[in-house]
């Protein structure tokens, strides 16, 4: 099949679809800035201790296992709400409890009801986690595999646009409204999150706007298949084996077993004197409970979707999912020491900010853009190639930073570098994920696929900073490039065993694609 001209995929922007993203891309950037970056800012000018509110960050975890409930969103459609469809219905509801819960903690003032603002921020990540699984859902399900990352362009320009807007602009309007270092003043505060509560209004309206996707009756039913109960059901169970596997193990690690083999000790008197021996034994059954046969049935809505990706990709799910955990290594690991090393070489905050900010968002934006453009024009696996090469390469920029000192202007073309390769690999990588998901399972598969994307990375890069203490930044820099080839081998790999497709895209991923029905 001929490529695509370039008017034709220019005119994947063109699209009110598009627009839709764009919108909806602003709703979900305002939660998750408001509750993490800013909420911290405020709790400390409220006087709250730094133990809490490092304690408050792991709210975040409600993004790193969004995937537990997600199956909902696929397989339970709302009542009432549910008259606005499927996706709709979810985005609404998501949508609503998030301004309420902003509506809320602007009520709270922390240094009187810090439990009630914290539970209210618990609320707003649960239902912003809950949003952005809705919107990946949406986005899979109203265009085909070749325009993906010109949506997720658009979805990526409204989330930074305000992610901004929550972060220097919350910041902004709690200064002029009051409230300083010096000087707290909690209705500056409460005005802040008022004016962002009211600022979900437009993606609100977006939802109850456009409309929704056009997936065949047949694949909804099919995904359909257990009720409410069963449902909760498996998300309980799930939650369990989740914090019964790890907890197993701490509290065997912290089991005095040398009594037992070196000092003639017996296991009775672990069982009478050692707790640690005791809560383990308490969560190898509840982790034996959820393994059973019953338990295994318990699971099956979460199963199923899991159970179809590897009938469907077999042994070659194993590299898929290293392609997936890999992709995104080496800017992220570098990303965790990025601002450390600004401070290191002798730059300013105000430049850091400036620069970060201003050239940072514009080159995502624009690396995000391009992606899109391109993937239209010559498809998924060439984008993908060059943008994973392109945010290996862009980390030796930081290499040659290292030993120039603080250099203003070179400072600014690594962040400009780095920050475009960063959005131009963001966009193929989405493109490329969707393609990967079935359309009865799409909420939940891409939920899935998205939070192996950044376990590794996460896991890497909490020892980022142990790295940099034992071989310097320069080879710190060099070992994060180097962590990028494996990947690139990944693609290559995975792009000859595809061999060319239409406009050198992958094939869907299900059988019922729809059509590109608009909002």
């Amino acid at each position: 099949m001929p490529r695509k001209t370039w008017r034709a995929a220019l005119a994947a922007y063109a699209t009110p679809a598009s627009l839709a993203l764009l919108l909806l891309g602003f709703a979900a950037g305002l939660p998750y800035m408001l509750v993490f970056s800013t909420l911290s800012v405020w709790l400390r000018e409220a006087g709250v201790a730094r133990e809490t509110i490092g304690f408050a960050s792991l709210i975040g975890l409600a993004y790193a296992f969004k995937w537990v409930w997600s199956p909902l969103l696929d397989q339970w459609r709302l009542p009432l709400l549910g008259k606005l469809g499927r996706r709709r219905s979810w985005l609404v509801l998501a949508q609503l409890l998030v301004a309420i819960g902003l509506a809320g903690m602007a009520l709270c003032d922390p240094q009187q009801n810090l439990s009630w603002l914290i539970a209210l921020a618990v609320l707003v990540a649960f239902a912003s986690a809950t949003q952005d699984i809705a919107v990946d859902a949406y986005r899979l399900e109203i265009a085909e595999d070749s325009r993906q990352a010109a949506l997720a362009a658009s979805y990526m320009a409204g989330y930074r646009v305000a992610a901004l807007l929550a972060t220097a602009g919350a910041l902004y309007f709690a200064e002029w409204f009051g409230s300083t270092k010096e000087l707290y003043k909690h209705s500056a505060w409460a005005g802040t999150y008022l004016l962002f509560a009211l600022l979900m209004l437009p993606g609100l309206l977006t939802s109850l706007w456009m409309s929704e996707p056009a997936v065949p009756l047949r694949t909804q039913l099919s995904a359909a298949r257990y009720g409410f109960t069963h449902q909760m059901v498996s998300v309980l169970v799930l939650i369990v084996l989740l914090v019964s596997v790890p907890a197993m193990f701490t509290q065997l690690y912290r089991t005095d077993f040398e009594s037992v083999l070196f000092h003639g000790g017996s296991f009775l008197d672990l069982l009478l004197h050692d707790r640690a021996f005791l809560r383990a034994l308490l969560y190898i059954i509840l982790t034996s409970l959820c393994l059973s046969s019953m338990g295994r049935r318990g699971l099956a809505p979460v199963l199923t979707p899991i159970n179809d990706f590897i009938l469907r990709y077999r042994w070659q799910a194993l590299l898929l999912l290293g392609l997936i955990a890999t992709y995104r290594l080496s800017d992220t690991v570098l990303g965790v020491m990025a601002n450390v090393f600004y401070i290191d070489q002798g730059f300013t905050k105000e430049q850091i900010a400036s620069v970060s900010k201003l050239f940072g968002l514009i080159m995502t934006l624009l690396g995000a853009g391009l992606g899109g453009l391109l993937i239209v024009r010559f498809g998924i696996f060439p984008i993908l190639l060059i943008g994973g090469a392109a945010s290996a390469a862009t980390n030796l920029l930081f290499l040659l930073l290292a030993d120039m000192g603080p250099h203003l202007q070179m400072l600014v073309l690594t962040i400009s570098c780095d920050n475009f390769s960063a959005g131009l690999a963001t966009a193929a990588f989405v493109a490329y994920l969707s393609s990967l998901t079935n359309l009865k399972f799409s909420a939940t598969q891409y939920a899935l696929l998205s939070s192996i994307m950044l376990l590794l990375p996460r896991l890497i890069g909490g020892y980022s900073g142990v790295m940099v203490e034992k071989f310097g930044y320069s080879d710190f820099f060099l070992i994060t490039a180097l962590l990028g080839v494996p990947t690139l081998i990944l693609i290559a790999w995975q792009w000859r065993r595809e061999g060319p497709q239409e406009n050198g895209s992958t094939p869907t991923s299900s059988s019922e694609q729809p059509t590109a029905n608009q909002p």
